[in-house]
């Protein structure tokens, strides 16, 4: 591959990670918002796990950078920082997460409503599928495993969408009790799913692959 090429794919890599920072920072203060407003707990920790995901890119988009000027060397101390952090991030709303949706179903606590769970998953469905692809086209262009376990892990955010719409539309439509607390146990799981790979990753150089 020519060294002009090369350096357009890499050009490519670290816009997806710098527009995947700025759209989780829009989407997590979006959701948070309607969330606590809407009183919606899995759009509330969907929100959450958007500001954590954020973290994660700053990561990302210093990995690509680093195997840019140095494609045969190791995650450095940046990363791993940031992977801890990441990793900490999600076990704190693992544990949020249960405690309010039993809390939740204790009390009988249900959101006002969850309309903005159906738009917001939708757009982050359909945003998080084409920065699937494109990140996995720019992996398999560079052949580089670290990329492709970036894009891997948008996979894990795609469930994470698809869990908030499914929540969200069978309670807006059909006003089924606990649904919303139901769908915030399914975010604690892929949470804690995540935690556990941050963790993992930290621990040695290899690149952990998040399609569970």
């Amino acid at each position: 591959m020519e060294a002009a090429e090369k350096k357009k794919l890499y050009d490519i890599a670290f816009a997806l990670a710098i527009f995947t920072i700025i759209y989780n920072i829009i989407e997590g203060v979006i959701a948070t918002y309607f969330g606590f407003t809407d009183e919606s707990l899995t759009l509330f920790g969907f929100g959450v796990d958007s500001f954590i995901e954020f973290i994660s890119g700053l990561g990302i988009a210093h990995m690509v950078v680093r195997i840019q000027k140095h494609p045969e060397s190791k995650r450095d101390a940046f990363e791993k920082t940031a992977l801890r952090i990441t990793g900490t991030a999600f076990y704190i709303l693992v544990a949020g997460l249960l405690i309010t949706s039993v809390y939740n179903i204790i009390n009988k606590i249900n959101p006002e409503t969850t309309f903005w769970g159906v738009i917001i998953s939708s757009i982050s469905i359909l945003v998080m599928w084409i920065l699937l692809r494109a990140k996995v086209k720019v992996g398999k262009a560079l052949n580089s495993e670290a990329m492709l376990a970036d894009a891997s892990c948008t996979r894990v955010c795609i469930y994470m969408s698809l869990i908030l719409l499914a929540s969200s539309a069978v309670y807006e439509f059909f006003k089924i009790p606990y649904t919303d607390a139901i769908g915030s146990l399914g975010l604690a799981y892929f949470s804690f799913v995540e935690g556990k790979e941050c963790f993992e990753k930290a621990k040695s150089d290899k690149h952990c692959h998040c399609d569970h």
